[in-house]
């Protein structure tokens, strides 16, 4: 049994119903391997009592370190901490020092406990408190037969401040970890999880490097990892490789997403930019403006729904629509140039399209997308057919439109620096 492999259960009926998703478990095998620890096993029940105690006692034959979130609450389902008792062979006591933690998180909110909420003190006996920074129930620590046992909240940023502060200094003095490992994250745009994995030169890799995918659609994941004293040179080697045979189509490293690189080179260009978008309702808005600092770049985000608003707000004129219809070349170029004219901004982009489920046509079906850009030098108008449901077609539509604005500022800052010095133009 190797001592560095962990395992994770997290507890919770919504869990299993569909009602949430587990994210602690991710979030826990983020922090752990940084410190050289890996997950070998990941498992969730409900709030089951017998469950519970069932799967705590199959962990424990696998791992020396199990950490449990979930059901340490004041209600009736909250059913670890019995849980734990029972496969310990441990009484459930009132334990004093959690006690006094959970009134001390109280005056701290200037409120006074429930006589309820005082039943999260009940632990196995011998456990140790784990104090909650950021919420009322404690966590525990009990050890079994050379079994390092943590229990946290399930509450997400319950969960993340006990195990940086009280867990994670725990388990370095009494469980020793492996090599920390170093990651790396890019995020393509424009390539399928099968055909990026066609382009990595496996063969060429350094030893030492493994390879990971993911889908945050539209998007492929692209996870690297290494560990030792040359992980960060063996990575940066890699990463060369990857650039080499896929770099245009690399969007985010590390967390930076699409909306955020275009963000990013707006700033840097110092222009200004305005959109005009219909069938993503403003999701391009909302993509760029998730991140601060967009007020330096976005004047203005119009939603021209209807016809009406396209003419009233973009002054499209009336016989495009006659003529060709709200989704077509000519009403996404002219919503384009309206908006840009109306923000007075440097650049402006515009979508219309047929999101569905509804709505389209033999010669337009669902999924038929129109996009625009408006800018000094260029103007640029295409048409797409994007496949998926109402959501998947609005998220593709929107990410296109920024990939064009993202390759467009490519573009112009390659042709700033192809131009000689002292070149008037």
């Amino acid at each position: 049994m190797n001592p560095c492999e962990i395992a994770v259960l997290t507890t919770g009926s919504e869990l299993l119903n569909g009602d949430l998703s587990d994210t602690n478990t991710a979030a826990i095998a983020r922090i752990l391997n940084r410190h050289g620890y890996r997950i070998r096993y990941s498992l969730s029940v409900a709030d089951n009592e017998q469950d519970i105690g069932t799967a705590l006692n199959y962990l424990c034959r696998q791992v020396q370190v199990v950490i449990v979130t979930g059901g340490l609450g004041s209600t009736g389902d909250d059913r670890t901490a019995r849980a734990a008792a029972k496969l310990l062979g441990r009484p459930l006591a009132i334990n004093d020092e959690a006690l006094q933690m959970i009134r001390d998180y109280y005056s701290r909110c200037g409120r006074s406990p429930e006589a309820i909420t005082e039943r999260q003190a009940l632990l196995p006996q011998k456990a140790i408190p784990l104090p909650n920074t950021r919420g009322t129930a404690p966590g525990f620590w009990v050890q079994q037969q050379q079994r390092n046992l943590f229990f946290m909240p399930g509450v997400p940023h319950e969960m993340l401040a006990m195990l940086e502060q009280a867990v994670l200094p725990i388990l370095r003095r009494t469980v020793p970890g492996g090599l920390p490992a170093v990651q790396r994250h890019y995020r393509l745009f424009g390539l399928s999880e099968p055909k990026v994995e066609q382009l990595i030169p496996y063969r060429e890799l350094p030893d030492g490097v493994e390879v990971a995918f993911g889908i945050d659609y539209p998007c492929v994941l692209l996870k690297l990892r290494s560990s030792g004293d040359a992980a960060e040179q063996r990575l940066d080697e890699t990463e060369l490789l990857l650039r080499q045979v896929m770099g245009e189509y690399i969007v985010g490293r590390e967390g930076e997403t699409l909306a955020g690189q275009v963000g990013r080179q707006l700033t840097d260009h110092g222009l200004t930019l305005a959109l005009a978008e219909s069938c993503t309702g403003g999701l391009i808005a909302s993509l760029l403006t998730s991140w601060p600092g967009a007020s330096a770049f976005l004047e203005r985000a119009a939603v021209t729904y209807a016809d009406s608003a396209k003419l009233d707000w973009l002054k499209i004129a009336p016989e495009i629509l006659h003529r060709y219809g709200a989704v077509s070349e000519p009403c996404a170029l002219a919503m384009a140039r309206g908006v840009r004219q109306a923000a007075d901004t440097d650049l402006a982009l515009a979508v219309t399209g047929i999101a569905g489920p509804d709505g389209g046509s033999r010669d337009k079906p669902v999924g038929t997308v129109f996009l625009a850009l408006a800018a000094e030098d260029t103007e640029q108008v295409r048409r797409y057919q994007f496949s998926g449901d109402r959501n998947q077609v609005q998220v593709m539509s929107a990410h296109m439109a920024l990939e064009w604005l993202r390759r467009y500022l490519i573009g112009r800052q390659e042709s700033v620096r192809t131009i000689p010095a002292g070149t008037n133009n």
